[in-house]
């Protein structure tokens, strides 16, 4: 499989995209990967890339853009940070990654047994930690259910798998308020910006649409 040149790209609309993620994901599911010769992708973005996608992800080990979306070289802009938030430099790499780069579509993925979500749920201190969890504790505080102190925590994965949820949207909400470039490309229907969560367990993406 060739890597995407500017034609590729500019084809491709939001939709398209995020129909392309979608498939990816189920072969991934499937192990039924593209076959693809990831040095000639190499070779064919020496002089320029052209990703379709921007892929907000958390730094978990388990969730990779690349992979679970079954991409190669060339394909997404991928930008990980421990829960998946949004700060003033992310932010700036999606607006180059959309208005200059030309990709048609933003993702915010979550995923389940979140850690940082759970350091979040927990009030976790450590060092640089401490004030990087103070992203993820809006999510902690908007979700209400339950009331009962003794279930807000990381033994109880229900709660932090909804802090996760959460976490996304509140994270999409943060992108489209501090952004303008974003929030006006996604007004003009040049780009579209989605949440999706990815389950550990089973390798599944479930998009929020």
């Amino acid at each position: 499989m060739k890597a995407y040149t500017k034609e590729t790209q500019a084809a491709m609309t939001p939709e398209t995209s995020l129909q392309e993620l979608k498939e990816g994901n189920f072969r991934f599911q499937n192990n039924s990967r593209v076959d693809r010769n990831l040095q000639e992708q190499v070779n064919d973005t020496s002089t320029g890339q052209y990703p379709f996608a921007t892929i907000l992800s958390c730094i978990d080990s388990r969730v990779s853009s690349e992979l679970i979306f079954d991409q190669g070289i060339g394909d997404i802009f991928s930008a990980r940070v421990a829960g998946n938030f949004v700060n003033q430099d992310i932010l700036g790499s999606m607006e180059f990654a959309c208005k200059l780069a030309g990709t048609k579509l933003v993702v915010v993925l979550g995923h389940t047994a979140c850690g940082a979500v759970k350091g979040a749920c927990d009030d976790a201190k450590l060092g640089n930690l401490t004030a990087m969890l103070d992203n993820i504790k809006p999510a902690v505080n908007a979700v209400t259910i339950p009331e009962d102190p003794s279930l807000r925590n990381s033994s109880n994965i229900e709660f932090v798998n909804n802090v996760a949820e959460k976490n996304v949207n509140l994270t999409i909400e943060r992108i489209v308020s501090e952004s303008p470039v974003l929030a006006e490309m996604q007004n003009n229907g040049e780009i579209k910006i989605v949440g999706g969560m990815y389950d550990i367990h089973t390798g599944a993406v479930n998009f929020y649409e």
